[in-house]
């Protein structure tokens, strides 16, 4: 079992904040450590924004519990009452992410109150703040993350797997129950991926040289993504049309297997040429070895009038075949593009390390 990054950061916040309220002589020191895991999060930009939210959502908290307080007492119907009061106006304000921490302010303020309740009340919120600013803290100084190379690495395995479900899939040797399972997974895969871009995109850079190397990584990335999807996009194709494309004659078959087979192939070189593993100048020739759109298209409508005959329906299903195939290949030209030009005159940008990750 791996340690991550986060659960380390989760441990150093836990253990700052409590140390710091230990070094303050605050009472209750859990709660400085539950705000601390509260308020920890995955990147440094969304740390400075979660650090405005939690103080807003704090002093909603705080100043709901002492006016409550104040006003009605705190009796256990009391407390729910001023909770959902609470939980309104944060979600009146947009400040959704800090429900959870406003409520845990509350009812700390509100649990025991006594003749010092507006002192008791000021250190259970400066307790809580403590927990909020340690996080921030191990957020801004310790184990940034490297989530480019998540990134990439998620990028390739996923890739990867949808392309060994495709040449299975075409060889006709994919068991279908099984295919719809893992398209699933994928499909859950490709989610997670997109959230890894969007933490790598806030990640700040301080340094103008970092900023453009930075935008040009992003382009390449999103097309990444953008390749994957639609590889993921043409294995479902092919599950959801797998009779049609068996009733194909075996010639036509063969035809989108071998465009397959040379579309994953390409695929696979680009994601080794970013990282260095094929020369940018390597290259798959089109119409040499994959058929262009238009010869891909040409032997389509050769098909066209046997098809129609057979069964019009099935003519537009394989139509969607065929046109998901062309898709996928434009994505997959336009990444070796990038990829190309990136490795040609940028290839000191690169920040991805080789190493073995074989999460999905």
């Amino acid at each position: 079992m791996k340690l991550g990054a986060r659960i380390l950061k989760t441990g150093i916040a836990i253990t700052l904040a409590l140390f710091l309220s230990h070094i303050f002589d605050l009472p209750s020191p859990v709660f400085a450590g539950i705000a601390a895991i509260f308020a920890l999060q995955p990147t440094v930009y969304r740390s400075y924004q979660s650090i405005i939210e939690h103080i807003q959502g704090n002093l909603i908290g705080a100043a709901t519990a002492v006016l409550f307080v104040m006003a009605f007492g705190n009796s256990i119907f009391i407390i729910g009452l001023a909770a959902v009061l609470v939980i309104t106006l944060n979600l009146k304000l947009k400040l959704e992410n800090t429900i959870s921490l406003s409520l845990v302010t509350l009812i700390a303020i509100m649990e025991t109150p006594g003749d010092d309740f507006i002192q008791f009340a000021l250190i259970r919120f400066s307790t809580i703040m403590l927990g909020v600013v340690s996080a921030f803290i191990v957020n801004l100084v310790f184990l940034p993350p490297k989530y480019e190379n998540k990134l990439y690495y998620k990028s390739s395995i996923l890739s990867e797997e949808i392309t060994k479900w495709i040449r299975l899939s075409t060889r006709h040797a994919s068991e279908h129950q099984l295919l719809k399972a893992d398209i699933e997974k994928l499909r859950e895969g490709i989610i997670k991926l997109d959230q890894l871009y969007m933490m790598y995109k806030e990640e700040r850079d301080y340094f103008k040289n970092n900023k453009l190397a930075k935008s040009r990584k992003l382009v390449i990335y999103r097309q990444m993504i953008s390749a994957v999807k639609k590889s993921l996009e043409t294995l479902k194709r092919l599950h959801r049309y797998e009779n049609e494309f068996n009733q194909l004659p075996v010639e036509f078959q063969e035809v989108i297997q071998h465009q397959l087979d040379c579309l994953i192939n390409h695929h696979e070189q680009v994601m080794l040429k970013y990282v260095g593993k094929v020369r940018p100048e390597a290259s798959y020739i089109e119409g040499e070895v994959c058929l262009n759109k238009k010869q891909l298209f040409e032997l389509f409508l050769a098909q066209r009038n046997e098809l129609a005959q057979t069964n019009s329906q099935m003519l537009y299903h394989v139509m969607q075949l065929v046109s998901i195939i062309m898709e996928y290949g434009e994505q997959v030209e336009h990444l070796d593009t990038l990829v190309t030009s990136f490795q040609s005159y940028h290839k000191e940008d690169s920040n991805v390390t080789m190493e073995q990750n074989t999460e999905i």
